[in-house]
């Protein structure tokens, strides 16, 4: 007894530790964005410093946020460090993208417990809680994160309205990122309340029913869902965009955000249901009577082969969305 408790005490000291070094790391690592900034903007004199401010936010809140989500078990111990790195460099680049971010993570997080019970009897890799390590981390924020990255090394950080005649190419990272974070929002939305609906998807590529959880299975609840998933991340880019950008009154109306983030969860469902019924092994585990994503001598194929895994989609089709977004945005955003 004594014996477990020292080895209890050790994993809990080691944990301890590790999370000291790698918080530490985090803060040498942000104050160096901050050096760097300010070395720039002295240098070139067009960019605008990082601000006290807009660093100790930017530490702060990604922490606070990726702390709770790793007592709540959204997130396991690599996929919180992951979030706050992701967390950290979107925050510090613009506080729209930390919005949109935050609306993505807080209603992904709630849907995936959503009627968990049910989910767990239909989906083998269903994890209590929905926990997300650092793989899926940065297959749903690396894009996000290195084109927050591109904008500040243009533009620097700060708030910057969407104006395609003013702020050419800032527009389109924005909504580049934009389009990336409602993706992967939509994509979260199909699928959680798709999955735990009692209805039987159609498979997108042969529109034949399919059982609940395969991939590339569609239905109309779950498109409707990825249109609104979309939409409500653009509602928080609109509406911090609202709060932070100082010279909207000169430019572009900013409410097509909304309009063009519920295309972007709309799409990028649509996308990931199709490279999910092409690229990824779904079938029907007789011994278990749940869909799983690998074969086995007990299972029944459904749909795709075996050649992306589900975090791998999610990368792919963000990364269209991100590419696909702006230039559709460009051809009808209004002009200031």
């Amino acid at each position: 007894m004594q014996l477990h408790s020292w080895d209890d005490f050790n994993k809990n000291y080691f944990k301890m530790i590790t999370n000291i070094i790698i918080l530490s790391v985090l803060i040498c690592i942000s104050l160096s964005f901050w050096i760097v900034s300010m070395t720039a903007s002295t240098y070139y004199g067009t960019l605008r410093p990082i601000s006290p401010w807009r660093w100790l936010f930017s530490i702060l809140v990604p922490l606070i946020i990726a702390s709770r989500g790793f007592k709540k078990k959204s997130l396991d111990h690599g996929g919180a460090i992951g979030g706050l790195i992701v967390g950290f460099i979107l925050t510090v680049a613009n506080y729209s993208f930390f919005a949109a971010l935050l609306m993505f993570f807080i209603t992904s997080s709630k849907l995936t417990k959503w009627r968990g019970d049910v989910k767990k009897q239909i989906d083998a890799e269903y994890k209590e809680g929905g926990q997300r390590n650092w793989v899926q981390v940065f297959c749903n924020g690396g894009v996000p994160a290195e084109l927050a990255l591109l904008y500040m090394i243009e533009n620097g950080p700060g708030e910057i309205p969407v104006d395609f005649s003013k702020q050419y190419t800032a527009s389109w990272m924005c909504l580049s990122l934009l389009g990336a974070l409602a993706c992967c929002a939509g994509d979260t939305w199909a699928s959680e309340i798709g999955t735990a609906m009692n209805k039987e998807p159609w498979l997108i590529t042969t529109w034949k029913k399919v059982p609940r959880g395969t991939n590339g299975g569609v239905t109309l609840i779950g498109l409707i869902a990825s249109l609104l998933g979309g939409s409500l991340v653009g509602l928080a880019y609109f509406i911090s965009q609202m709060i932070f950008v100082n010279d909207l009154d000169i430019s572009a109306p900013q409410w097509p955000i909304i309009v063009f983030g519920g295309l972007a969860g709309l799409l990028g469902s649509i996308v990931d249901s199709y490279l999910g019924a092409t690229m990824q092994y779904s079938g029907f585990d007789t011994r278990t009577g749940k869909i799983v994503k690998h074969h086995t001598k007990d299972t029944k194929h459904i749909a795709g082969k075996p050649i992306l895994d589900n975090n791998a989609v999610n990368l792919f089709s963000s990364v269209v969305i991100a590419l696909l977004l702006p230039g559709a945005a460009w051809g009808f955003w209004p002009r200031g």
